[in-house]
Parts: C-alpha cells; structure tokens; sequence
C-alpha cells in the first residue's frame, strides 16, 4: 500500500473540539508540499500545519540517527502547535523512522512508500523504474516491498541524486535538470520499463519534465493521492475528522527551519496558495546549537 498505515493507539485520541485541530505535515523541505496539494483535494475542510525542515535537508544524503533525531523533532513540535494527526510526507524519515517516532507521539501518523504494489500490478513489460534517495533504497522497508511485490517484476532502482536539491531550488524545467533526468531515465527505457515509480514526494513536482523525456512509454506512479485517502480513514478511525464548513477552506500554515523564500514561491507557483512562511526554530539532540549544520 503507497501510504504507510498508523497502527497508533487510540485510546489517546478523542473527537469533539479535537477534530477542528489541524493536520501536521512534515518533509525534510519541499516535497510534501504534493502531499498537501492532494490532501486538500480529498480534505478540505481539514486545516494544515506544514513544517519543512529546508535548513537540514536534504535528508537523504544524512545518517540514520541524523534523521530519526530530526524527525522525532519536528513531530513532537507538531504536536505541541495543536496537530491531532501527523502525515510523514517523507519517504526517506518514514522508511527510516516512522516506528520509532509512533512509539513516542500521542497522535496517529500516517507515512509514505514507495508505490512498488501498485508498478508491479500495473506493469505490462514487468521492467519498472523506481526513483528515490539512496537512504529510501538501502533501507530494510524498501527492501521489503521489493521482496513483498517483486516476485515476477524486475525493478530498476535509481538514487535520484541531485533532484530534490533542484527542486527545493524551485528548478524543476532547466536545462541542466532535464540532463540529470535523462541520464537517470534513459537506462529504464533502454531496459524496457514502462512504469517509473516517483519514491520521493519532491518528485511529482518535476512531472512535465519526467514527460517531456520520456512521452507516454512511462506510466508515472504517484503515491500523493493514495496518502490523502490514507489519512481521511485515520481521521475517520479516530473520530478527528473536521465537520464540514460552509465558508471558504482554510489556508494552510506553512513553517519552514530555513528562511523560507523557495517554500513560498514553490507554493504560489504550483499550489497557487500565497501565504507567509514562519521561521521557525527547532532544535533537536543532533542539532542544539541553532546554526549546527553537522550531520
């Protein structure tokens, strides 16, 4: 299944003034941001608090303790702004921490996958191209999909180097982009892949230029939707699901541990949402000094 299920314990969760709290959504940076535009869609009477962690990422490119420090965090600063549920809009912090960090918050979570199920029952060639950081590709839950929904499937992984610093740059159509891509596609097309998994949450926003190299012989699988729908059961299960308004949708409130600047114009751009980014501070055991970069 491409979103992660929350196995939480429910007997910390209540209905009532708990289902107007918004939803947490958190990404090491700007990925999660396709995550939001599909929650929106399939949830819009839900607020949204959306934190990204722009001055550490990319996460994928950190150690494993590095990103479990990081997104315990966030989390717990989530839910001390009033979140009543948490989406891990992160393939890499989910593959890598969404065990321990449900063990430690006292709301449900709800992570992301890559859409290996979905690209082995869909494939016709039985090749299919899987996109994603190198953390989400060496982690054992990957592997485990692999060895779950593979069996007669032949995937090609690919560690995507490189692209989610393009898009939290807001490139996502230069030259030098597109470059990246074909080198990084043109192997699967040459192997005979007719799928390509998209095993990062930056990646739906390089879509058009996904297409432009590589037309229709690529079946591109986003998992944004399938995680939306994932959440509405959890919220549904939980009894913290937002009564209808009648009045326009809330803006989402977007929080960022960088400046902030490509937060928002990424989001005016491709979600056509003009907010104000908050800075905001959040120090964690592997990052207690403010201006720590050190991995």
């Amino acid at each position: 299944m491409p979103a992660e299920p929350s196995s939480a314990n429910t007997g910390t969760f209540t209905s009532g003034a708990g289902s107007r709290a918004p939803v947490g959504i958190f990404d090491s940076g700007l990925g999660g941001l396709s995550v939001l535009r599909s929650v929106r869609a399939q949830l819009p009477d839900e607020a949204i608090l959306y934190a990204a962690d722009s001055l550490y990422a990319p996460y994928g490119e950190r150690d494993d303790d590095f990103i479990a420090d990081r997104t315990l965090a966030i989390g717990e600063w989530l839910v001390k702004q009033g979140a009543k549920a948490l989406v891990v809009a992160c393939n890499t912090a989910t593959a890598q921490s969404i065990a321990m960090v449900r063990e430690k918050l006292p709301i449900p979570l709800v992570g992301v996958e890559p859409g290996v199920k979905p690209a082995a029952l869909q494939s016709r060639t039985r090749v299919a191209g899987v996109l994603a950081t190198q953390v989400t590709l060496r982690s054992a839950r990957f592997q485990a999909l692999l060895e779950r929904y593979a069996a007669d499937c032949r995937f090609l992984c690919q560690p995507g180097h490189g692209l989610v610093q393009a898009v939290e740059r807001c490139d996502i159509g230069s030259t030098e982009l597109r470059e990246l891509l074909r080198g990084y596609l043109q192997p699967m097309l040459d192997a005979g892949a007719d799928t390509l998994v998209l095993g990062c949450t930056h990646y739906p926003f390089l879509d058009a230029a996904i297409r432009d190299i590589v037309g229709d012989r690529l079946m591109l699988i986003d998992t944004s939707v399938a995680i939306a729908r994932q959440l509405e059961r959890v919220l549904d299960q939980h009894g913290l699901r937002a009564a209808p308004q009648s009045a326009a949708a809330v803006l989402p409130r977007f929080f960022s541990t960088g400046d902030g600047t490509h937060q928002q114009q990424l989001a005016a751009t491709l979600l056509h949402i003009d907010a104000t980014v908050e800075q905001v501070s959040i120090p964690s055991r592997r990052t207690a000094a403010p201006d720590s970069q050190a991995a």
